[in-house]
């Protein structure tokens, strides 16, 4: 058990980031695409369907990042919400973060369809100031 869980409803502020009471929470090990990349808004809206009236278990990880709270969430009925994302092709694994934990549920040709956030994950910010 983490040292500290957080419960309640969410709002849901981008594909990886839920907000419950005033904490915003970053989901644990996996990296959507922002709002305004492609693929953005459509990822925000998958987790506002997999969350709406739904109870979310938070488990805060020890490690901060962007000066977000880092936790792994689940639905009442156990789901990963990070899991979820990634399965359903919304998502990518980050390795960085995750271990690979989630890299096994990637779609075929996922990586393709959200190229920016996977170059965000390899370094080349470059891609991003053009």
């Amino acid at each position: 058990m983490h040292e500290t869980t957080l419960t309640g409803k969410c709002y849901v502020i981008d594909g990886d980031t839920i907000q419950i009471g005033k904490v915003r929470l970053r989901l644990a090990g996996i990296d959507a695409p922002e709002l305004e990349h492609p693929w953005g808004k459509k990822a925000k809206w998958e987790l506002v369907a997999l969350c709406k009236g739904q109870i979310i278990t938070a488990e805060i990880e020890p490690e901060i990042s962007y000066d977000r709270v880092v936790a792994t969430c689940f639905l009442p009925d156990g789901r990963d919400l990070s899991a979820e994302m990634v399965g359903r092709g919304m998502a990518l694994d980050w390795p960085k973060f995750s271990g690979g934990k989630y890299a096994h549920l990637e779609p075929e040709g996922v990586r393709k369809k959200h190229w920016k956030a996977a170059a965000r994950q390899r370094g080349h910010m470059h891609v991003f100031h053009k």
